[in-house]
């Protein structure tokens, strides 16, 4: 769900997947120095609007291609103390990062958006002189005094205005609104432009820490919702400050900031594999009634990912949900719900259900570079569908599958095995945008049943959490691509399945079934693009008896004109449709018609 520019950032596959093992091996449990100061009033808080900088393209690019200095650049640690001014809408934040480098160097740089002043920077210790850092594009340079190889301490203190997003979270930045009754009401959202604009990060999808400490220091009236543990609540001088702490992989986008009137929900969910996890809704006091059904809805939830897909992976944390003034985001620990309490017609809500799916497949699993966000959207989005099945049976399954199967794009391959940054993925324009969801969805439909299901979980679950067997304690947030997932499935069942992913994922268009049909006869071809292979089990339905087809060539079988004769009767395999088609361009037409009638009506009333 995003929507913004691009970030023009690359790293070499050897190195992302070096820095990845790096990082998913590397623990820091140094909490560094107690951040907590009252600058409420202090003279620095206040920026003069007419000197405010305004996020550059880098930083609201997300991943793609990654600046030199932070190559071999990895991220262990965060103690990041936010000071949230509501009335100004701005932030005083003092930070300390732990970094590591794989090679010695004096030059390195992490992202932050250039709209903060730069208070002070030191690096192990020492204050950095001001002559030895810059920021002009969002990429914050540092050239050291002296040279850093392996770990070293950067503490970075600024202040400013951060990015006010247009519309959270499909673009995205700080959400400030108000409550029906005029309190504060803050969020932050962030994917698609990424996490430097408002904290100091490596802004790529391998750039994940390890462990933070989150300090956010609000009016004391209000209450601030992040990732991990809630370690302590503090009060002074009218504030409160809440510290939150991770001890695991947290996705950089993931990390947030939730301030409201805020009550809070909580229980203890016991798991399938026998462990207690927290389980907190931060939710505005004047929903309390709807808020409270609305809890009632995540431990069966929970009960269906953890005995379809596995353990719910951060149960050493909580699995967390807070109230945002926007629609929605998979927040790790906490995610984000603004959904205003509506169910569908298969009896739940759908936002809270797919954003949660994203604990597994976004923030347990994550894309090593973004052009394999199908596997966050793609299994988040047949999370829903087999939710419902698991609710309520085949037909819900099959009419939820339906009500995806109408969006489809079909104009760029879901991946194009180059390193993307976000908005290269979404931008339909230029690449596969809502695809990654709904078509995504789909081709895993297609998968599971071509496979069968017991190759299909154990497929996802080795994708997921690097094995088949998961319990809690023996796995750790994992990235992945693509290629491993094809991998993974060919080991799992034993065959060559290329074929499958290089119609589906490599290429654009659909597989069409050609059907000629005589008053003695059918026969059947696929029309692939590129005129790949694709043998995939096709079944026919005569009078009821059902046989099934290789079409490696074309086949022609002997059918009357009173034969009843239903292809892939039980809706197995995605292909290009006809009837979906024409719908497509029906509605299509619908709203030109809608939009030329509304322009004339303004014509009409301009003059």
């Amino acid at each position: 769900m995003r929507l913004s520019a691009l970030k023009n950032k690359l790293i070499s596959d050897k190195t992302l997947v070096s820095i990845a093992l790096v990082t998913a091996l590397s623990a820091c449990t140094s909490t560094g120095d107690k951040l907590v100061d009252n600058v409420a009033n202090s003279d620095m808080a206040n920026v003069d609007a007419s000197q405010q900088l305004t996020s550059s393209d880098y930083s609201k690019k997300s991943g793609g291609v990654a600046p030199i200095r932070q190559h071999g650049l990895i991220m262990q640690y965060a103690d990041l103390h936010f000071t949230v001014l509501p009335d100004t809408k701005s932030l005083v934040v003092k930070s300390k990062l732990k970094l590591t480098s794989a090679k010695p160097t004096t030059a390195v740089s992490v992202d932050l958006d250039r709209v903060f002043q730069i208070d002070r920077v030191m690096v192990n210790g020492s204050v950095l002189p001001a002559s030895n850092y810059s920021n002009p594009n969002g990429e914050l340079q540092l050239n050291l005094l002296s040279e850093v190889s392996g770990e070293f301490e950067v503490q970075i203190d600024y202040q400013g205005k951060p990015r006010e997003a247009i519309r959270a979270p499909w673009d995205g930045g700080f959400d400030w609104k108000k409550t029906k009754s005029g309190e504060h009401w803050i969020a932050t959202a962030v994917q698609g432009e990424g996490c430097d604009l408002f904290w100091p990060c490596i802004d790529q999808p391998y750039g994940e820490v390890q462990n933070m400490d989150i300090k956010i220091t609000v009016p004391d009236n209000l209450v601030a919702a992040s990732n991990g543990v809630l370690m302590d609540v503090s009060s002074n001088n009218g504030q409160k400050t809440f510290h939150w702490q991770t001890s695991s992989l947290h996705n950089t986008y993931a990390i947030a900031l939730n301030i409201g009137p805020y009550d809070v929900l909580e229980s203890i969910y016991k798991s399938v594999f026998g462990n207690d996890i927290p389980v907190s809704f931060y939710h505005l006091k004047e929903n309390t009634e709807k808020s409270k059904v609305l809890f009632e809805e995540i431990p069966p939830m929970l009960d269906f990912f953890e005995t379809v897909i596995g353990p719910y992976p951060f149960g050493n944390e909580k699995m967390g949900v807070a109230e945002t003034p926007h629609l929605g985001m998979e927040h790790q620990t906490i995610n984000a719900y603004g959904n205003n309490y509506r169910k569908d017609e298969f009896g739940y809500d759908w936002l809270l259900h797919h954003e949660f799916a994203h604990e597994w497949f976004g923030n347990q699993l994550t894309n090593n570079n973004w052009d394999h966000m199908w596997l966050h959207e793609g299994f988040g989005s047949y999370m829903q569908p087999l939710y419902t099945q698991y609710l309520h049976g085949d037909m819900a399954y099959k009419a939820h599958l339906f009500k995806q199967r109408i969006g489809l794009i079909n104009k760029f391959p879901i991946v194009s095995n180059k390193p993307l940054a976000v908005e290269e993925v979404y931008n339909r324009k230029v690449g596969p945008g809502n695809d990654i969801y709904a078509k995504g969805s789909l081709i895993l439909h297609s998968l599971r049943e071509l496979i069968g299901d017991e190759a299909f979980f154990d497929a996802t679950r080795q994708l997921v959490y690097g094995t088949t067997k998961p319990v809690p304690g023996n796995f750790a947030p994992r990235f992945s691509d693509t290629n491993e997932f094809i991998s993974i499935v060919n080991n799992i069942t034993g065959e060559n399945l290329q074929w499958f992913f290089d119609v589906y994922i490599y290429q654009a268009m659909l597989p069409e079934l050609i059907m000629e049909r005589t008053e003695q006869s059918l026969t059947l071809r696929w029309e692939i693009e590129n005129n790949r292979p694709f043998p995939i089990p096709l079944d026919v339905s005569i009078n009821g008896k059902v046989r099934t087809l290789i079409l490696d060539e074309p086949k022609t079988i002997e059918v009357s004109r009173k034969d009843v004769v239903i292809v892939d009767p039980l809706s197995k395999v995605l292909r290009h449709q006809e009837n979906i088609e024409r719908y497509k361009a029906y509605l299509k037409a619908q709203r030109e018609m809608k939009m030329a009638e509304f322009n004339k009506e303004i014509k009409k009333a301009e003059k």
